[in-house]
């Protein structure tokens, strides 16, 4: 379980995130959404050790976050960030091999290229293994960034906007293989989303945040509702059902002439 007590983080003058406190439960899809500039990133941020907290604490099955050596919090906990920055040319394999680095230090052995190989196959880039990243599209590099992300294999797996750049049918199987990760491998999932029916559809918790603070919690029967979305959105947000999914229906509206 991820334990955040108190934590809080200002940027200059500007306090993004503040006083959260949260229990994300271990073995399921936990999303965080919210409008832009909630502190959704950041939070996730926080919990990956990338950005140091100013306030608060933060544990990771009941040990306190800088306890960590790099080198094992690598082996416990992936993150995937919204831009990806490399000084190198790399393949697709490549980028994929560094995700066993923690274990490997550079050295593959036959289970970590077993590991390469699953996540090539499950974001469907075995073909494609041996281009450059910067031959790439946008959608096959983003899938190519959560293979990476997919052959770390650690417990705890943070997600910045996975579907990015994605069009309906990879963004569809990148949040399935979210759930394949759950129940398959028993890992814990912690994404960021803006897309909320998304959320609802393959979330077991939702975590909405509003400026820097936590609005709501709880399952998708009980955020994905129009009172709920209201408070954070400041917008009028029907819900149907679907399915069994609740889905939000924010795109209906009266036209504007000329517009």
């Amino acid at each position: 379980m991820v334990e955040l007590k108190g934590v809080s983080k200002s940027f200059g003058m500007k306090r993004v995130v503040k006083g959260v406190s949260l229990q994300i439960p271990k073995r399921q899809v936990t999303t965080l959404i919210g409008p832009n500039g909630a502190g959704k990133s950041t939070l996730l941020s926080l919990m990956s050790r990338l950005l140091p907290r100013d306030e608060g604490e933060i544990l990771i099955d009941g040990v306190p976050l800088e306890s960590y050596r790099s080198g094992d919090l690598a082996k416990r906990l992936a993150i995937l960030k919204q831009t990806q920055h490399l000084n190198i040319r790399l393949t697709v394999r490549e980028l994929v091999e560094f995700g066993r680095f923690p274990y490997s230090q550079g050295r593959l052995t036959r289970e970590d290229r077993q590991q390469v190989d699953r996540a090539l196959d499950y974001l469907e880039l075995r073909g494609i293994q041996g281009k450059y990243l910067d031959q790439l599209s946008g959608g096959q590099r983003q899938r190519a960034f959560i293979a990476m992300v997919l052959a770390q294999d650690t417990e705890y797996v943070l997600l910045d906007e996975p579907l990015n750049n994605l069009d309906m049918k990879h963004a569809v199987q990148i949040m399935r293989i979210t759930r394949w990760m759950v129940e398959e491998l028993g890992k814990t999932v912690i994404l960021v989303l803006h897309d909320v029916n998304f959320a609802s559809a393959y979330s077991d918790y939702i975590v909405a945040l509003k400026d820097g603070s936590v609005a709501a919690t709880g399952t998708p029967e009980e955020l994905i509702r129009s009172d709920v979305l209201r408070s954070i959105y400041d917008m009028e947000i029907p819900i149907e059902t679907v399915g069994g999914c609740r889905v939000c229906i924010y795109f209906t509206g009266a036209k504007v002439s000329g517009l």
